[in-house]
């Protein structure tokens, strides 16, 4: 390290962050209440502070300085001064070494002590006076980075909506038991990038991977005391920074490299990213960034009282986007990661809270407003989860052009009917065509629906098959945790079995909302492990379970779990989706009302009912109907593609008599017989299996009806 220099030259106020032009590294930090910001640098372990120099100028809010012939590598932190009035919303403490929010790489783990709170705090209880112990020696700290890579000749996979298969999965999860993989780089972004990962994702017809927070996190105090870990990562302590676990080399560029790699293979990243709320918890929790550098910028306090903070996520407070310079710090960060890594979209946890101003959820909100003009951002793919614990927090559908939306109404929906509730054909048949009540208006497409069955948060697909209830008693809560309300059935027996016809059942279900994933308008998302039947035991919330409960075991594929048919899940899956990109009809890029006639006397959509008749308000309403035909139509290059999907949710086998006109149909995929090849349907009728969905084709020249 070159000799440190005794005092700071004035640099500028932009960019945000430790900036390196190749002669030195600019520094500047937002705080519109601060007095003074000590730069504090350490040495090459971080542990010894070994110079402290104050940002020499403040311009605009924004304190900045300029360290010469400071190179990457350098490992710092600031030291903000001013008042400590909790009762004004201000918690400053220069006592607490505090962690640049735009820190783009950390050294060290944070090591839980007193010694991190801004007021005294003994043996865990609070007196809430002022603590003059220093936290550096607890603390992660910052490192300058440089962010040259030779990308070569990567472009952006681009994948059509219409044509995009979402993937969600863990990155630690995902391969931290592939024992094929060189056990430093399980659980990391070396090995995303091995082959062997990306041919499976490949294999199953992915066209996108969403990664759960890959942004530095922290390990919760009362986890920790627990003898737990944070596992899903949603707990932020850096937004633009990498979780250090999830780096084999500890090198940003090996995050460059897996998403080359990907995107070579046709493949897009999504990364979940969490800006609604921070790892700094309600008033009682630590100073380790946001709160000692502006606390009342950066958080939402409550009027009148702003030593306590307005909590709309469930987490103790509420990241404050109506600031511009926190909506600033989030579109950076975005940014960051869009140009930076050219990750190919995010997907927004509780997105709801990003879209709040003062009157409460706004889709013409300035987060929103903000994403949608920006010129990189507008153009990635953006969903948003659309609820969080705040009033009117429930808001899907509701969201702007430009954001797809995680759609727990088909989640739900299609659980229901698979398990043989009653009146379900109704909601049924609004998911298969793309959940056009809530979606379209202001010329919203039905990729706006993100599809899913089962996600990171609740059962997995094999659960839902296996358990009536959850066991959450792992995470220590007393199984108080998790929804309690899940929409499953064991079809029999609770939990592990091992009685064939049982197993049977719970595959041949598992199947059947497999294909109504895949044959629904929308955009599907597979939860990464239930093409192998993953399980986790019962347990819907394991948030805290980094371990078997929650990795994916893949000692369990080609077949999966239980499967002695020779078909596992994961080929049927694949086979699904390979019919669903070949099939325009599967998958149609916009609402379809039955007003559009490809042939003559077919609409672009219709039910049926078994009968081979078009589906009448009474039919609609019958409690007890489960039978469902689905016909769509679509103009295709030299003719015209039609799909017949026939639903049966009934415990007995059923007939169905195909609707008029006769086409030359042919089946191509059946859930209760999986390994069964395509075949001609020479008869007006088809015999479709109890609770299990066949899908046909028919392909009609132009010549035909011209």
């Amino acid at each position: 390290m070159p000799p440190i220099a005794d005092r700071l030259l004035p640099g500028k106020p932009h960019p945000l962050g430790a900036t390196w032009d190749g002669l030195g590294v600019n520094f500047a930090l937002f705080s519109a209440h601060a007095e003074k910001v000590e730069l504090c640098l350490f040495d090459a372990a971080g542990r010894r502070e070994i110079a402290r120099l104050p940002l020499p100028e403040c311009t605009d809010e924004v304190f900045h300085g300029y360290l010469p012939e400071a190179r990457p590598g350098l490992i710092y932190g600031y030291r903000v001064h001013g008042p400590y009035r909790p009762e004004q919303g201000h918690r400053f403490n220069p006592n607490k070494l505090l962690l640049d929010p735009y820190a783009r790489q950390l050294q060290g783990n944070l090591r839980w002590t007193d010694a991190l709170y801004g007021y005294r705090m003994h043996g865990g209880r609070a007196d809430l006076g002022f603590d003059r112990r220093d936290s550096a020696a607890a603390m992660p700290k910052a490192v300058v980075t440089d962010d040259a890579f030779n990308w070569g000749d990567d472009r952006p996979p681009a994948i059509p909506w219409d044509r995009t298969i979402i993937y969600e999965t863990h990155l630690r999860g995902l391969s931290i038991l592939r024992e094929d993989l060189a056990p430093r780089e399980r659980g990391t972004f070396a090995a995303l990038a091995d082959p062997r990962v990306i041919e499976h994702l490949h294999n199953l017809g992915i066209t996108a991977i969403e990664l759960l927070p890959v942004h530095a996190f922290l390990q919760d105090r009362f986890l920790v005391e627990k003898g737990l870990r944070n596992y899903w990562g949603y707990s932020t302590l850096s937004f633009f920074a990498p979780e250090p676990r999830y780096l084999s080399t500890g090198a940003l560029d090996e995050i460059r490299v897996a998403i080359r790699r990907l995107h070579a293979a046709g493949i897009e990243v999504i990364l979940d990213v969490v800006y609604n709320h921070t790892c700094e918890a309600d008033e009682l929790g630590p100073t380790l960034s946001w709160r000692g550098i502006d606390n009342a910028s950066y958080y939402r306090t409550l009027p009148g009282e702003p030593r306590r903070y307005i909590d709309e996520t469930g987490c103790g407070h509420t990241v404050n986007l109506s600031h511009p310079r926190v909506l600033q710090m989030v579109m950076d960060s975005l940014r960051y990661w869009a140009t930076s890594f050219r990750v190919d979209g995010f997907r927004f946890d509780l997105g709801t809270t990003l879209g709040r101003e003062a009157e409460g959820f706004d889709p013409g909100s300035g987060f929103f407003d903000a994403l949608r003009q920006d010129p990189v951002l507008s153009q990635l793919k953006l969903i948003s989860e659309p609820w969080d614990l705040g009033p009117g927090g429930y808001q899907l559908g509701n969201h702007p052009p430009g954001f797809s939306e995680w759609n727990d109404r088909f989640r739900d929906d299609v659980r229901r009917f698979w398990r043989g509730d009653d009146l379900l054909r109704p909601d049924l048949a609004a998911r298969l065509s793309g959940s056009s009540e809530l979606f379209d208006r202001r010329r919203r497409r039905p990729s706006a629906s993100i599809n899913f069955v089962a996600a990171h948060d609740g059962f997995t697909l094999h659960d839902l098959t296996a358990y009536t209830q959850k066991y959450n008693l792992a995470n220590g809560e007393d199984n108080r945790d998790g929804h309690g309300e899940n929409f499953s059935a064991n079809w029999g027996v609770e939990g592990a079995t091992g009685n064939p016809a049982i197993l049977a059942q719970r595959r041949r279900i598992r199947r059947a909302m497999l294909m109504t994933l895949l044959t629904s308008h929308g955009t599907p998302m597979l939860l990464g492990g239930d093409e192998f039947g993953r399980t986790q035991l019962g347990n819907n919330n394991a948030y805290c379970q980094d371990n078997d409960i929650s990795w994916l075991d893949w000692s369990t594929r080609p077949h999966g779990a239980g499967h002695p048919d020779g078909i596992g899940l994961s080929r049927f899956f694949a086979r699904a989706a390979a019919l669903r990109r070949a099939h325009p009809t599967l998958r149609s890029a916009t609402f379809l009302h039955g007003q559009d006639f490809p042939l003559p006397g077919i609409p672009d959509i219709a039910w049926f009912d078994e009968r081979g008749s078009q589906m009448q308000p009474e039919t609609w309403n019958d409690p007890d109907g489960r039978l469902l035909a689905l016909r769509r139509a679509a103009r295709v290059e030299g003719g015209v593609e039609v799909s017949l999907l026939l639903i049966n949710g009934d415990t007995e086998d059923a007939d169905f008599a195909l609707p008029a006109p006769f086409l030359p149909w042919r089946m191509v995929l059946d859930s209760a017989h999986p390994q069964a090849p395509e075949r001609a349907a020479e008869k007006a009728t088809e015999t479709v299996e109890r609770q299990s969905a066949r899908l046909l084709l028919a392909f009609v020249p132009s010549e035909d009806f011209t």
